[in-house]
């Protein structure tokens, strides 16, 4: 099989769909690199694309596809309901296949200087980050591109690649090494912001909530209805069942109920498998009884 990276990299458009195909196109026909999808979302103004495959390949198609966002995209102008503070927001690289997690830090080195060098600031986050204060993604982006104006002039906040003040085209960029992680979307019956707020704040970890949840109400304007938008970012820890069953008790205390939810981009098969075990409530299952499973094993 040979050495298999994942990256999962977010750009700040979601709307404009000839700019999103141009970003998408870097990752498209190149050998070695497969695209498995990409997720645009108007409402959060956000496009999220899953690419796997060889590690350099992918390195070099990650970095084109940053060239094309830092031109195509102009930051001064956005505006949309995710948390942002540049054109390429976040880059995560995460093993899959004879890859390891220390290895995953240099790829994310190796590109966040790549970006650095195209005139944006960027920031190591995670297993790469640099500081124990730039581990975590919400820490590092807290202020957002509005924000990142004063703060990147602040003590403790230069850049560890890139210019050391902010580019007001581009904003900045997060680029870091972690485990697969799980976002994942719940709509609820009701247009009302400060439900999904309120809900979010019991759901996520720094409310008390969820040990490895992040969490935030999003309204979704084109259907007049409101999200608890979230990342699981470690699902073996905090399962997908255990985040739907503790917005639904939330959710109740207001007369309110799940209308649907919404996964982003990939999944790994475990999570899912954990939450049909929990819903169906099988008894001594076995992943390996799912026929696709065996397939893949057989290979």
């Amino acid at each position: 099989m040979g050495k298999i990276v994942h990256c999962v990299p977010n750009f700040s458009e979601g709307r404009n769909e000839e700019v999103i195909e141009k970003i998408v196109d870097s990752f498209r026909n190149i050998e070695g690199v497969t695209l498995l999808n990409y997720s645009p979302d108007k409402d959060h103004n956000r496009t999220v694309v899953n690419v796997m495959g060889d590690p350099a390949k992918v390195k070099d198609a990650m970095v084109a596809a940053a060239k094309a966002a830092t031109e195509l995209i102009d930051m001064s102008k956005h505006e949309g309901a995710h948390p942002r503070m540049g054109a390429v927001d976040v880059v995560p690289f995460i093993p899959v296949a004879e890859v390891t997690m220390e290895e995953c830090v240099e790829y994310a080195k190796e590109v966040g200087e790549r970006i650095g060098a195209l005139g944006v600031p960027v920031y190591l986050y995670e297993e790469a980050a640099s500081k124990p204060e730039r581990k975590n993604l919400a820490d590092v982006r807290k202020g957002q591109y509005e924000g990142f104006f004063e703060k990147i002039t602040q003590e403790g906040w230069k850049p560890d690649f890139g210019p050391g003040e902010m580019n007001a085209k581009t904003g900045c960029t997060a680029v870091g090494a972690r485990i697969a992680l799980v976002a994942f979307n719940v709509n609820l019956n009701t247009d009302k912001l400060e439900i999904a707020d309120a809900i979010a704040k019991k759901v996520r970890f720094i409310g008390g909530g969820l040990r490895f949840v992040k969490a935030m109400g999003v309204m979704l304007e084109d259907r007049n209805q409101v999200q608890v938008s979230m990342n699981l970012v470690n699902y073996k820890k905090t399962s997908i069942y255990r985040a739907i069953e503790l917005i639904k008790a939330e959710a109740a205390r207001y007369g309110v109920t799940v209308y649907g939810t919404e996964l982003v981009g990939m999944v790994p098969l475990e999570a899912l498998v954990e939450s049909a075990e929990y819903y169906m409530q099988l008894e001594d299952f076995d992943v390996n009884q799912i026929i696709e499973k065996q397939l893949l094993n057989s290979k």
